[in-house]
């Protein structure tokens, strides 16, 4: 079974109402980036970073997928399907997408100050100063930082690196190291492109571009795709 490794961006989830610091109208407009996304705005306001990410985890279960997400999962029916999400919202896994990777960490989990390995899933959409870790250490989101390592971006790298298939869909190209897996993909290897701001890629072969939204693009890729591997049996 062919592996497809996808890698999405905000487009996907915009779609289904998820505003995104790079739109015009976006949540993050109302603050700095500097205000609320890196680790010296937790240590210098927590309260207001505790509330910038409580309101998007609001606002997260009050979405749904889109039909770019549920397209993705109609492909598990015929490929090995692995996402690599630059998003921290779950609307893949509620789409019922199996093989998910977080680089930038998850909307709905929140983890300890002094130890990285003690992550949790928060009851509901609200952490509060004086939600505890088991060590006695307040609660932070599980969200990397802008100035944070990536740790989930080697694990990533190598299944770009396993393709048969690269699409990249609602993300331009721009955050690194996010940006950069498409050049881990194999040589000749089919990388499909869907964002309606799409631009060619340097060094990037055999890659089609689809200037459409994630939710008229994606399904009528995989429909090219699964009609694809139909005929090449």
């Amino acid at each position: 079974m062919k592996k497809i490794v996808v890698l999405t961006g905000a487009g996907i989830s915009a779609e289904s109402g998820i505003r995104t610091f790079r739109d015009s109208n976006g949540l993050w407009e109302e603050h700095r980036i500097e205000d609320v996304a890196t680790f010296e705005a937790w240590q210098r306001n927590p309260d207001l970073v505790l509330d910038f990410y409580n309101q998007r985890r609001k606002q997260l279960y009050e979405v749904k997928p889109n039909a770019g997400h549920l397209a993705l999962v109609e492909l598990e029916k015929k490929f090995d399907v692995h996402i690599i999400t630059q998003n921290v919202d779950d609307l893949h896994e509620q789409a019922g997408s199996s093989n998910v990777l977080h680089l930038h960490g998850e909307l709905k989990k929140v983890r300890s100050t002094v130890d990285d390995r003690l992550v949790y899933t928060l009851d509901g959409w609200e952490l509060k100063k004086g939600d505890l870790c088991e060590k006695g250490s307040q609660l932070r989101p599980h969200i990397v930082w802008f100035g944070e390592a990536v740790p989930m971006i080697e694990p990533a790298q190598r299944l770009s690196a396993q393709a048969d298939i690269f699409v990249v869909i609602g993300t331009s190209l721009n955050v690194y190291p996010a940006a950069g897996l498409v050049y881990y993909v194999k040589k000749g290897i089919p990388v499909y492109l869907i964002d309606p701001q799409a631009e060619m890629l340097s060094g990037v072969q055999n890659l089609t571009v689809f200037r459409e939204s994630a939710g008229t693009g994606v399904p009528k890729l995989v429909k090219q795709l699964v009609s694809g591997s139909e005929d090449a049996k």
